[in-house]
């Protein structure tokens, strides 16, 4: 009787202990999908935050003049709203103040990582992206028209910093900075820095100058400004056939004009 009893606490000790190993593998069965799953997890996000710290920067290998660079890749981008006296144009002679400009272009850029901004417009005429700039915390579009190294020169319908421009000429003109001091005749209302161009249609005579204070102004052919006035199509002015074309791309009528 006893040799029976012995042997049922046997029995039952050894069941009680198998039933409990059995109970701890299935447990550490459930949760080692859970742990895996968070280490993969960690794994797969964190280089999103890496990439997202460098996005929209683009290193400047070249500086081409005063108011366009070339970026890695070989792709060219004009400064929006701006204009730098002319250095390269080999239908132009260079201008006052135009090596200057590009010097501290060079300056501000060249060899660094810089952020763009898109206007409206993605690209000119020639190819190149158009955009405003920043580099080391300067918005350089603005620097150079503000220490007059450019002037403001805006063309619809890339306007965002029009009025910006606009006043960082008036500070630097009125400050005698850069070109302003430097280059004889810029004082004067109406801009003068080549002549009219040829290619003008003989049937679009009104001329869309851009003045010394960034005002963008039309002048038919009988308003008293208009023989005096010339057309730099590289600085955003511009030939219109009627005075309604000029006024949907933000040209004010010449307050002398009758």
């Amino acid at each position: 009787m006893l040799k029976k009893l012995t042997f049922f606490i046997i029995a039952s000790l050894l069941s009680i202990i198998l039933i409990s190993t059995i109970s701890i593998k299935n447990t550490n069965l459930e949760v080692a999908p859970n742990t895996a799953s968070t280490v993969l997890q960690e794994t797969t996000t964190a280089p999103l935050k890496e990439s997202k710290n460098t996005e929209d920067t683009y290193l400047v290998t070249r500086v081409i003049d005063g108011d366009t660079i070339e970026i890695e890749g070989g792709q060219k981008v004009r400064y929006i709203g701006i204009d730098t006296p002319e250095t390269v144009d080999p239908r132009k002679p260079v201008q006052c103040f135009g090596v200057e400009a590009s010097k501290k272009n060079k300056e501000l850029v060249e060899g660094k990582r810089v952020r763009l901004e898109k206007d409206v417009s993605e690209t000119d005429k020639y190819g190149r992206l158009l955009r405003y700039v920043y580099a080391d915390d300067i918005f350089v579009n603005d620097y150079l028209v503000r220490q007059g190294y450019a002037y403001a020169s805006t063309f619809p319908p890339d306007v965002k910093y029009q009025d910006k421009f606009v006043e960082a000429q008036k500070e630097a003109r009125e400050n005698n900075r850069g070109l302003w001091s430097a280059c004889s005749g810029l004082q004067q209302t109406t801009i003068s820095l080549s002549p009219i161009n040829s290619s003008s249609n003989s049937q679009c005579l009104i001329k869309g100058n851009i003045n010394s204070e960034g005002e963008k102004i039309y002048h038919l052919p009988d308003c008293p400004d208009y023989e005096k006035t010339k057309i730099d199509e590289s600085r955003g002015e511009r030939w219109f056939c009627t005075e309604e074309e000029a006024i949907k791309a933000g040209w004010r009528k010449a307050l002398n004009c009758s």
